[in-house]
């Protein structure tokens, strides 16, 4: 075995062995953007676009896989596991035999490591090691986490427990220093989490237990991530965000699937919304501060990003509409996805949804002009849940009482569009508990819970913006304007709409603002804009019983004031 590394430190020197890996070929640890460039370029799995940016593509998975998502059934944790189709257990026997297959495969193959951490507050950050086969993989995790500090490149940072062999609740400083402790924390990957990744290992269904080639396993009591069979990065970063996602509740930290950033006058504002409704593109507002535009966790002391870098969706990106965005997928060291490239010149057609619709660019969030360089905020002052209504119906600014800003967090309503998705036809509601279902272990009711102690405690205001649709459905009506969105949220965080005089949608129980700076009067009560108020009618009954279906399973678990709080 041959290591080389760009990070002359002890972090380099540390072995592998500990990981049950004995590479038989060469180690690239921890190295600078211009080594992976050439490793990847030498490999053949990308190309240098016009302006910088590394374009690879992942064909045929070119989204995430949630049906080959497992948790390894482990007795310490079983209990506390949400199992059903979001969480689907996975034998212990077969997590081993599935590891022990991945690890051979891995000693066989040029390995890229990379030592990081997730959570940029000390005493809540964790350290992942990523163990890659994929140089632009490595590259994307350098992008999506959080760098090593100084004290823990040079080693002088004091170490933490590896591996329990099993698993009741977060050891004595897994998440770094304890309260008190000094600020100098820690590093050691190996009592973190360990992604050990490959693209090009698929998995034998009747051998490992899956239900295809791919796979992504988390294991608590192993503290390692599984992932092979599918090339999309995103699966190296949201198994991570997984594992937060269990394991800080205990610590009192609520973990959130939104984005963050912070206004002039110091004030924090999360913004919440499922793929396709906004929730980077309105994070990047040139007159505030980018905490985060993914991940983020809530504790006493405030809101803190999870992660070093930004995975933003390009498909129809414009420099007029999100400028800094723009800028960010033309630089040197932007790993971008599945995009379409000009064969000739090299440029990013960002128009172009020949591969998916899911194009991507990752970047470090350094790459926003006035990112938020300690990734960290104050409690929030307004919480925002966006959600892309294709039915219409939704207004396009509303105000939420406590109990119905439950009720839409635990809903997370989007609705999908045609052409986005193979069979969809007409508009159809998606629901997706806290934004967020896919990355949650435990019960939804959990997070939720969590987030009304601190929208009480800290007298959070919450907001529901649809930036879907208005005057019809999609293909009949039209999409909100960003200028507009952009103008309602800008008056909701400065405060011009906590005394606008209201009228209250008679459908979903929503406090629509009957006047908003910029703003047309009749864009704000959705029924006014459609040519039939009949049909409006009908589309709004229709999407207020979606509502109501799929909340009975809450229903159990959420006071009565939260379960009233949705459509009549």
């Amino acid at each position: 075995m041959t290591v080389v590394t760009d990070l002359p430190s002890p972090l380099a020197a540390t072995g592998l062995d500990m990981h049950g890996l004995a590479p038989r070929r060469r180690v690239h640890w921890n190295r600078g953007v211009a080594s992976l460039y050439e490793a990847t370029l030498r490999l053949e799995t990308g190309r240098i676009a016009e302006g910088g940016g590394l374009a690879t593509t992942t064909s045929p998975h070119t989204g995430r896989s949630p049906d080959d998502r497992f948790v390894a059934r482990e007795a310490d944790t079983s209990e506390q596991i949400d199992w059903g189709e979001i969480n689907i257990p996975l034998p212990q026997e077969r997590y081993a035999l599935l590891k022990a297959d991945l690890i051979e495969h891995l000693n066989g193959t040029d390995l890229w490591v990379r030592d990081a951490r997730a959570g940029a507050d000390p005493r809540y950050g964790m350290g992942v090691r990523v163990i890659s086969e994929s140089p632009w993989h490595d590259l994307f995790a350098r992008n999506m986490f959080l760098p090593p500090s100084a004290e823990e490149r040079s080693g002088t940072a004091s170490g933490l427990p590896g591996p329990a062999s099993g698993f009741s609740g977060p050891p004595s400083g897994f998440f770094g220093p304890a309260s008190g402790s000094p600020a100098s924390g820690f590093f050691d990957p190996a009592s973190g989490f360990t992604v050990y990744h490959a693209p090009s290992f698929p998995a034998d269904p009747e051998r490992h237990g899956t239900r295809s080639g791919v796979f992504v396993v988390i294991s608590f009591a192993d503290r390692s991530v599984l992932v092979g069979g599918t090339a999309y990065a995103g699966e190296i970063k949201k198994s991570i965000f997984s594992v937060l996602n269990f394991l800080l509740p205990d610590r009192g930290v609520l973990p959130m699937h939104c984005s963050a950033n912070i206004g002039p006058s110091g004030d924090t504002a999360l913004f919440f919304g499922l793929s396709g409704t906004g929730k980077t593109t309105l994070s990047a507002d040139p007159s505030r501060r980018l905490i985060g535009d993914d991940e983020h966790g809530w504790s006493d002391d405030g809101v803190f990003n999870f992660e070093g870098g930004c995975y933003a969706k390009t498909i129809r990106l414009s420099p007029e509409g999100e400028p800094d965005i723009h800028r960010a997928t033309r630089r040197f060291g932007t790993v971008l996805e599945n995009v379409v490239l000009d064969e000739e010149t090299r440029e990013i057609d960002y128009d172009s949804a020949l591969l998916t619709e899911n194009t991507r660019a990752s970047y470090p969030i350094g790459f926003i002009p006035g990112s938020v360089e300690s990734g960290r905020g104050g409690h929030p002052g307004n919480v925002v849940f966006l959600t892309a209504d294709a039915f219409g119906v939704l207004p396009p600014v509303t105000r939420l009482s406590p109990e119905q800003a439950m009720y839409h967090f635990l809903s997370g309503y989007t609705a999908k569009v045609a052409g986005t998705e193979r069979g969809v036809t007409e508009p159809r509601a998606t629901f997706s508990a806290c934004f967020g279902a896919p990355f949650l272990p435990r019960h939804p009711a959990v997070y939720a819970g969590l987030l009304g102690e601190r929208l009480q405690l800290h007298g959070a205001k919450a907001w529901l913006v649809n930036t879907g649709w208005t005057g019809g459905r999609h293909g009949t009506g039209s999409r909100i304007e960003l200028a507009h969105t952009r103008a309602m949220v800008a008056a909701a965080l400065d405060g011009i709409l906590d005394d606008a005089p209201t009228a209250t949608d008679p459908v979903f129980g929503l406090r629509i603002p009957l006047r908003v700076p910029g703003v047309p009067d009749e864009l704000l009560r959705p029924r006014g804009t459609w040519a039939n108020p009949g049909e409006y009618d009908a589309a709004a009954g229709e999407l207020a019983a979606g509502f109501k279906r799929n909340f009975q399973r809450f229903a159990g678990r959420v006071e009565g004031a939260v379960r009233d709080a949705g459509p009549a």
